[in-house]
């Protein structure tokens, strides 16, 4: 399979390769993209910001810790203004800036994850990837915690070692995250005949990239945001259109 998808591959591996916290965007608000990238002194923001993405667009998900910094009853970004908040005042806080669809879950799941972040990292989120730990562990570590699935586990694993260049033992255990865009492009290639059925996504990927399945998400999603369309597809200028079946289009 992967000698019919060389191009895919090199582009995969050339985005992976120049990738950096510094091209990337969490949120349009600069300060408090700049904050989310901190994970030297502010860890715990995106480490919550990941729990909280899920059933809304990732820019007000993202967008969650630090508009409840701003608030005066968190009073600032450090782990110990967050920790002070009960879970009642999570639940009142949710409700009345309307965070996220969920309002009640999600405080809970914020809450949840403060309270982890206290007790088992010792107040320090980035004890959660510190010590060159292999790929299951810090999935696993991700797992831990209450509304995150595998697919923001692998997101925030691929994300810590793509753009922060966080140090681990390997990355065979960082799965490709199989959204919307990503299972399109399978499909549309012919690397799967179900676009729905999310495993086969997965080890088409592991097949395609044993040592690092993940590498190939980014690029895959942006192909998917910026030329493969559900309807009128840009194949002219997609980088892939060489190596795609273009089935189903």
């Amino acid at each position: 399979m992967q000698n019919n998808n060389s191009l895919l591959i090199k582009l995969a591996e050339d985005r992976f390769n120049n990738s950096s916290i510094n091209n990337t965007t969490f949120i349009k608000d600069a300060e408090g993209d700049k904050l989310i990238k901190n994970i030297t002194e502010y860890p715990h923001l995106f480490v919550s910001a990941c729990v909280m993405d899920k059933q809304i667009k990732a820019e007000r998900a993202w967008s969650i810790p630090i508009k409840l910094g701003r608030t005066k009853d968190v009073g600032g970004f450090e782990f110990s203004c967050f920790e002070k908040l009960s879970e009642e005042k999570y639940i009142e806080l949710f409700s009345k800036l309307k965070l996220h669809r969920h309002n009640l879950k999600e405080a809970k799941n914020f809450y949840s994850a403060i309270q982890k972040i206290k007790c088992k990292y010792n107040s320090n989120a980035s004890n959660i990837w510190k010590g060159n730990l292999s790929s299951a562990e810090i999935v696993l570590r991700f797992l831990d915690f209450e509304g995150i699935g595998i697919k923001i586990a692998t997101m925030a694993t691929n994300i810590l070692v793509r753009d922060f260049k966080i140090k681990m033992s390997d990355t065979y255990s960082i799965d490709i995250s199989p959204d919307v865009h990503i299972r399109k492009i399978f499909y549309r290639k012919g690397l799967i005949d179900d676009r729905n059925n999310i495993d086969k996504v997965i080890y088409t990927a592991r097949s395609l990239y044993p040592e690092f399945p993940g590498i190939l998400d980014l690029l895959l999603w942006e192909i998917g945001r910026d030329y493969c369309f559900e309807t009128n597809p840009n194949c002219k200028d997609c980088p892939i259109s060489s190596e795609c079946k273009k089935l189903h289009i």
